[in-house]
């Protein structure tokens, strides 16, 4: 007796899940990938914010955002800092402004905390004069990163520990988001 079955043989079958599983294992790669350019990309923002900043104060002699002076940067009407030399409260947004105004940094920045820029896990960062610490100065600020992102960070450029060494969390790396993370300017 002939039958005519139809459906799979094993072989069939095999080659299905070889293929399921490398497009998993590719999916997961990517996504991998992906992580690892979002937190080089945090780094690199770090690095470019402080040579944007010292820039600025090359050229002008003061803090942008802290400036106090009649065209500094040039077309600056009305969003002057103290001149303290302290980057602090109203002032940090106005680190920004100053920097596009100045042809530093390209973007549109208008001196408000609502025009501060992104980070690539999404939060705003910022330069502030604080203390998280390990002394006052100038930080910059990122928030709400991931603590597995912030450590990352830590450990490449510090010591790996969230309240040690020049790179500081207000929090330990566990949980869902470090509130505040601080690198030096």
């Amino acid at each position: 007796m002939a039958r005519d079955e139809k459906g799979f043989t094993l072989v069939e079958i095999a080659i299905v899940l070889v293929i399921i599983g490398l497009l998993i294992g590719g999916v997961l790669k990517g996504q991998s990938l992906i992580q690892n350019a979002k937190v080089k990309r945090v780094a690199k923002s770090g690095d470019e914010l402080r040579a944007a900043f010292y820039t600025f104060y090359d050229k002008y002699g003061v803090y942008p955002g802290d400036e106090n002076v009649t065209n500094i940067p040039p077309g600056d009407v009305g969003t002057d800092g103290d001149g303290s030399g302290q980057i602090s409260g109203a002032e940090a947004p106005l680190v920004f402004s100053d920097l596009a105004l100045a042809n530093i940094i390209s973007g549109n920045f208008d001196g408000t905390a609502a025009t501060l820029p992104h980070h690539a896990f999404g939060d705003i960062y910022q330069v502030y004069w604080t203390n998280p610490g390990n002394g006052y100065g100038h930080y910059i600020r990122y928030d709400y990163l991931p603590p597995n992102v912030a450590q990352e960070i830590d450990t490449k450029y510090d010591d790996g520990v969230y309240n040690t060494g020049s790179i500081r969390a207000n929090a330990a790396y566990t949980g869902t988001t470090v509130a505040y993370f601080y690198m030096p300017l």
